[in-house]
């Protein structure tokens, strides 16, 4: 079981000094260079940096994860996710590579028995910036690993890098060999092969040793560190002897739901549908618990597109009528035994689940229609352009594969060429807009401040079962989501700027007070991410005034008058029950604009 999994890895490293840590949640705090939390230790940057004092030199946890980047691979092959679960250590300026690779064999061959002669390792090869990593290998090779099963592997496959600036530095991988059976033939077949034979069981060791600056060039660290990480789904995969993650006791439960509500016989079900379900209904069942709601806009859209893609393939297995709901009630069933939070927040979970997938049975409709259009030619031979295939893509959520199978029986046929050189158009245009610089505390601060003032004014012009739903800050301007189940009138908004302002306007002290969670709460304290906050020894409460008292890990204000001012300019609804609002500071431009 998964969860034997996860006391055998946490209580081996507890024994070996290792502190265990609570979780971040997926949504990083205060990190604009991530989307989503990608790895254990994308919340741990500022212990590498020496920003920031670690609770122990070395750590260790089990993180929930979001990677997007192998998005279209899910479900063409056994191993690949969207959502997982990183089990991790670190050693923040303490033990290096030669403990590292012995802590990780001796979990793998002895912890968890697996056979030594399946394990392989792989090794940085080396570039012109770095030099061959020539320590791992001895190192390896010490534990007892033939050096003809370590593989050096180019930058691509064995430099780590959290983001486009911050620390990174060569890695060494395992692999665990399942056997001919599952690869590709090839007499050189071997880890970095594409294939299902070799698998990536573990990360035993980035080891981290330089950081990389935003104009591009890098620099050594203060000191050296290490960060491992390992996918719970592959080594359940591995240590419960499945065929594919999908086989697991975490996934298959799911799975099974998503089978049973085909309507097509087993044996015709198409098995990378049923995974592509499985998986994204998990993906999201944990981003809306996270706080995010489906938009046309970075966290929003990768939500919603995981809802639709997951939609999609649904409609290839033939299922009829809203049907997500089943399989996200079922990973809630299976994930809340260790996420307690999921349960607490199942009926706001379905809730966006269900309206997004009504949205896009509409989408749908109106897609098809224009579908239809675009193939009203006299040619039998009608090809659909490139261009025209994306924008059925882009404005009514038809992948290629989609239009193309319409396409096939109306007898048409698509250029699927043109597609791609749309898509990588689009792709180029999201690349640009996804240059996120890190922005500075100053820059942040006074939004982290305003957001707070903003949550209490609704509370008290609205009343107080308004509660924050999420957030979204930029040196621009704020975004806030909170539970409200209409859209404001023009007095509301004029009222609640008018209450901000006025705590503006007083110039009152911001104090910045460091407690335990249950202390905090006893005085009144919020907290949006409360399931994290319990987990942690010492918390940072953000008290101003008699205003407001919140749990925030972000930088604020010495006082309110450093704001200026504060104005809504632009209302929205993002789901049943959730309304957003975005407000901008120091600026005295026109009245808010609203949309439904």
């Amino acid at each position: 079981m998964h969860q034997e999994i996860r006391k055998k890895f946490i209580d081996f490293f507890v024994t070996k000094d290792h502190l265990q840590i609570p979780q971040a949640p997926l949504v990083p705090e205060d990190d604009p260079t991530l989307l989503f939390v990608n790895s254990g230790m994308a919340p741990l940057k500022d212990y590498f940096l020496g920003r920031k004092e670690p609770p122990a030199k070395k750590l260790c946890n089990i993180q929930r994860c979001l990677r997007t980047e192998d998005l279209d691979k899910v479900g063409k092959n056994r191993r690949t996710l969207t959502f997982f679960e990183m089990i991790g250590t670190w050693s923040i300026g303490d033990y290096f590579k030669e403990e590292a690779i012995a802590l990780a064999w001796e979990f793998l061959t002895r912890e968890i028995n697996l056979d030594p002669n399946k394990l392989w390792a792989t090794v940085f090869a080396g570039d012109d910036e770095i030099e061959k990593d020539e320590d791992s290998i001895h190192f390896w090779q010490k534990v007892g690993l033939p050096k003809e099963r370590i593989v050096p592997l180019p930058a691509s496959e064995n430099l780590w890098v959290s983001g486009p600036a911050g620390p990174f530095g060569p890695c060494s991988e395992m692999y665990f060999d399942r056997g001919e059976k599952y690869g590709c033939g090839k007499k050189d077949c071997r880890p970095g092969c594409d294939c299902d034979r070799f698998l990536e069981i573990w990360n035993p060791g980035v080891f981290m040793m330089y950081n990389r600056k935003e104009d591009g060039s890098f620099e050594e660290l203060p000191f050296k560190s290490v960060d491992t990480g390992a996918g719970l789904e592959r080594f359940a995969l591995v240590l419960q002897n499945k065929d594919s993650v999908f086989e697991t006791d975490l996934l298959a439960p799911i799975y099974e739901v998503v089978s049973d509500l085909a309507e097509v016989g087993l044996e015709k079900q198409p098995v990378e549908s049923l995974r592509v379900v499985t998986d994204h209904a998990r993906a999201a069942t944990f981003l809306i618990a996270d706080g995010v709601i489906p938009s046309n806009k970075d966290r929003g859209y990768v939500l919603r597109r995981l809802i639709r893609r997951a939609v999609r393939h649904g409609m290839l297995l033939k299922i009829s009528g809203l049907f997500l709901n089943q399989p996200v009630k079922k990973a809630i069933e299976i994930m809340g035994k260790d996420y307690p939070y999921l349960l607490e927040k199942q009926a706001e979970i379905l809730k966006v689940v269900e309206d997004e997938e009504r949205k896009f049975g509409q989408t749908l409709k109106r897609g098809l229609r224009e579908f239809e259009k675009k193939c009203k030619v006299q040619s039998a031979k009608c090809k659909i352009t490139g261009e025209a295939a994306f924008q059925l893509y882009d404005t009514y959520g038809f992948p290629l594969d989609l239009t193309a199978e319409i396409a096939k029986e109306k007898g048409f046929a698509v250029d699927t060429e043109g597609f791609q050189k749309e898509m990588e158009k689009q792709k180029e245009r999201a690349r640009s807009a996804a240059k996120f610089t890190e922005y500075k505390p100053k820059e942040i601060a006074p939004l982290h401040t305003a957001t707070h003032l903003l949550n209490q004014a609704l509370r008290e012009v609205l009343g107080e079962g308004v509660h924050q739903a999420g957030q979204d800050l930029s040196p621009e301007r704020l975004r806030f989501d909170f539970t409200y189940d209409r859209k404001l009138t023009g007095e509301e908004i004029k009222k609640v700027e008018k209450v901000v302002n006025g705590w503006i306007k007083k110039d009152i002290p911001i104090e910045c007070v460091e407690t335990t969670y249950d202390e905090a709460i006893e005085q009144g304290a919020e907290a949006l991410f409360a399931e994290k906050y319990q987990q942690a020894d010492k918390v940072t409460m953000y008290k101003i005034g008699e205003v407001s008292k919140e749990l925030c890990a972000g930088p604020h204000l010495k006082s309110t008058g450093e704001l200026k001012s504060f104005r809504i300019i632009k209302q929205e609804s993002v789901g049943r029950g959730v309304r957003r609002v975005y407000g901008k500071i120091n600026d005295q431009s026109s009245t808010a604009q609203t949309a439904q």
